[in-house]
């Protein structure tokens, strides 16, 4: 597997994997996929502050991530790795290639606490627990 810097080029199918992502996450605040794809357009803007990676696997896009380049240690936004493309390692591969590419060995990201496979997936590529955020609504 390879990475790449996605650019606009790549904008639709970010926008179809971003739209699976919050399917899977369950996130609780809804975007309509016109929503979603200048979310992602704005993520691509060289000036915002923010690098997309694409993960290749034989010519296909086997998944992306969303790096926030202003946290120290950066701070993984968005990891996702297609359906199609799951348990054949490449969420590993991915992790390993965004810390060569990014020359560090540190990150950070979020998880929501209903996200379990996602919990058990980052916790068994290094990733530790570290804080509890909370919300009252």
């Amino acid at each position: 597997m390879n990475i790449q810097k996605a650019g606009v080029e790549s904008l639709d199918l970010l926008a179809r994997m971003n739209k699976e992502l919050r399917e899977d996450e369950q996130i609780d605040n809804y975007m309509t996929d016109g929503e979603i794809v200048e979310r992602m357009r704005g993520f691509l803007n060289e000036n915002s502050g923010y690098a997309v990676y694409l993960f290749i696997e034989a010519g296909e896009t086997a998944g992306y991530a969303l790096i926030n380049l202003n946290e120290e240690p950066l701070y993984i936004r968005q990891f996702f790795i297609r359906r199609e493309s799951r348990r054949k390692g490449y969420g590993s591969e991915g992790i390993r290639l965004l810390k060569e590419t990014m020359n560090t060995g540190s990150f950070d990201l979020e998880v929501l606490v209903w996200n379990t496979a996602a919990i058990e997936f980052y916790r068994s590529v290094g990733f530790k627990d570290r804080l509890i955020r909370m919300r009252m609504e």
